[in-house]
């Protein structure tokens, strides 16, 4: 489905068409059932783009390396964000006579080119849900540290306990 862009008097200019795929394959891995006591995330620094070949290539790297050391029973990696964003480019002539066939930043609407997730000061983008071992706590963090270095702009390692979801005898059934 194409994604809304602008109010046009042309209904169909108000999309964008041929939006390219997300490359993000997996949302939430390892055991998505157990509860755990502590919580690491990868929190912006500031507002900025992630584009989904950045995010994925992170993802790859902490999914590796937490079901190579920890086992896929004993840790729950979610994605917190979705690429919603789509990038467009406007693709210039290059070469000899270019000037003639261009119009520069005329009708610069552009082409889609990707997918981007707006991040916002403090939004989290991956999450890792583990038990309160002091071994396993300082390796997620290593972890966690090397996927940093494969997204754009500065972010930080937040840690916590994670939030009680909501139990059946909150649910209003009796």
């Amino acid at each position: 489905m194409p994604a809304y862009t602008r109010v046009s008097s042309n209904p169909g200019d108000s999309f964008i068409t041929g939006i390219p795929a997300n490359k993000i394959n997996l949302y939430d891995m390892g055991n998505l059932t157990a509860e755990f006591n502590t919580q690491l995330s990868i929190a912006s620094v500031k507002d900025i783009q992630v584009r989904h070949n950045a995010m994925e290539a992170a993802r790859i790297i902490v999914q590796k390396n937490l079901e190579k050391t920890l086992g896929v029973s004993n840790f729950h990696f979610k994605v917190n964000t979705y690429p919603h964003h789509v990038i467009r480019e406007n693709v210039m002539a290059t070469g000899a006579g270019a000037d003639r066939v261009q119009q520069g930043m005329r009708q610069a609407f552009g082409k889609p080119v990707g997918r981007a997730a707006r991040l916002h000061t403090g939004q989290a983008l991956f999450t890792v849900y583990v038990n309160d071992n002091p071994v396993t706590v300082k390796f997620v963090k290593k972890v966690l540290r090397i996927a940093m270095k494969k997204l754009p702009g500065p972010m930080r390692l937040v840690a916590g306990i994670p939030a009680a979801g909501p139990s059946k005898k909150d649910s209003g059934k009796e």
